[in-house]
């Protein structure tokens, strides 16, 4: 959510959001390795057809906490959103996704 902050209200100016190690299988951080040192179950998923499973696996476990890691385009937008400085009756949505409120 930062990196999208950066992109909407500071020009693209990107700084210490790209966390790439250069090793294309090598995330960071891991939250299932850190998951599993705290002992909880860790689930990472990659693909959208993945999703399904992972909250069944999760719903399902009853023994521990569960992280899972949804991994997602290093540009996807994280929506509604408010920006700083206003109230919450600015919220800033999707093009094309704000809802229809029933008026009074």
């Amino acid at each position: 959510m930062v990196r999208q902050w950066q992109t909407l209200f500071y020009e693209g100016r990107h700084s210490f959001t790209d966390l790439d190690t250069g090793h294309s299988t090598r995330m960071v951080p891991d939250f299932v390795k850190l998951a599993e040192a705290y002992g909880a179950l860790g689930i990472r998923v990659t693909k959208a057809e993945e999703v399904d499973d992972a909250i069944r696996r999760a719903i399902e476990t009853n023994d521990r906490p569960v992280v899972i890691d949804f991994v997602v385009s290093r540009d996807a937008m994280v929506w509604p959103m408010v920006p700083q400085g206003v109230g919450n009756s600015q919220v800033q949505y999707a093009r094309d996704h704000a809802p229809e409120w029933e008026e009074d």
